[in-house]
């Protein structure tokens, strides 16, 4: 039998495997079904329809399955929900908002870590072993893929891709793709390859190596579409690693991060003013 909390209200159809365990105040409304041994420590709100996979914890006040932030999503209307995998930690004040759509779910794949505050918002798709650290946010129809790592306050614009393994710094916005394997220490910016991440998921030293060159001739210097298209594919042949970059490159709909060879966009839009001519203000740090 579950063990529920006497303070815990649930309503709908709930679906509860035997060793599950609700605690206190926590809210289940609506289709939710909870696999076996997964926890909800306290206060947890969730709206059906949601998918708890087995093992996974819930700590208190995450929020599951509440409405899309999206202006054309009707309050009521039906969704295709959330589903979270097994074996993840949600930790507090964390939210996972269902889908704006009634056939496909927001998805959390397995072993995801959603740290404090941490935010995934409607028809997103999260991979497995993914870990976000406090307050990093990723919007609407996001993908982020396996083992990718987002650092505190990090910002995932809608529609964006992070390929896997990647890691994108504390505080860094992105606004277009993360290629596998990469770096972002700024804002849609790639500085370099997240070589002990991909050390410890056990990728050969042969493929880092082909990795390294290919973000070399390609990323680093930014080459134009597809020409790096070109050069990714003739390499793939004998490298799966740079086979996935070649895919995932394709498959960008919003463009690729630049690497570091690129000058800024705030300072080559200083450069075209000044050599315009246009007298641009001087400024004062006092101020």
């Amino acid at each position: 039998m579950p063990t529920v909390h006497p303070s815990a209200v649930l309503s709908g159809d709930c679906d509860l495997a035997d060793s599950v365990e609700i605690g206190p105040g926590c809210v289940l409304t609506g289709p939710v079904r909870l696999a076996e041994g997964a926890r909800l420590l306290a206060n947890v709100h969730l709206r059906g329809p949601v998918t708890i996979g087995p093992r996974t914890i819930l700590y208190p006040f995450a929020c599951v399955g509440f409405e899309p932030q999206d202006y054309k999503f009707k309050p009521g209307a039906p969704t295709a929900g959330v589903v979270v995998g097994a074996d993840c930690l949600i930790r507090e004040h964390a939210t996972i908002h269902a889908a704006s759509n009634e056939t496909a779910p927001t998805t959390i794949g397995d072993r995801v870590f959603m740290m404090v505050a941490s935010h995934v918002g409607h028809d997103a798709r999260i991979g497995n072993g993914v870990v976000m650290v406090n307050y990093a946010g990723v919007s609407g129809h996001a993908e982020i893929a396996d083992n990718a790592t987002l650092s505190g306050h990090v910002g995932i614009h809608q529609f964006v891709r992070v390929g896997r393994l990647a890691f994108i710094s504390g505080g860094v916005a992105v606004s277009k793709d993360v290629p596998p394997f990469c770096m972002a220490p700024e804002r849609n910016r790639i500085g370099g390859l997240n070589l002990v991440g991909m050390r410890r998921a056990g990728i050969p030293r042969h493929e880092i190596t082909e990795v390294r060159r290919a973000f070399r001739d390609v990323f680093r210097t930014p080459v134009p579409h597809d020409e790096a298209l070109d050069i990714l594919r003739e390499r793939a042949a004998n490298s799966p690693a740079v086979a996935e970059l070649a895919d995932f490159v394709a498959g960008t709909k919003r463009g690729i991060c630049p690497g570091m060879g690129r000058p800024p966009r705030l300072l080559t839009t200083w450069l075209q003013m000044k050599r315009r001519g246009v007298t641009l203000p001087d400024f004062d740090e006092d101020e």
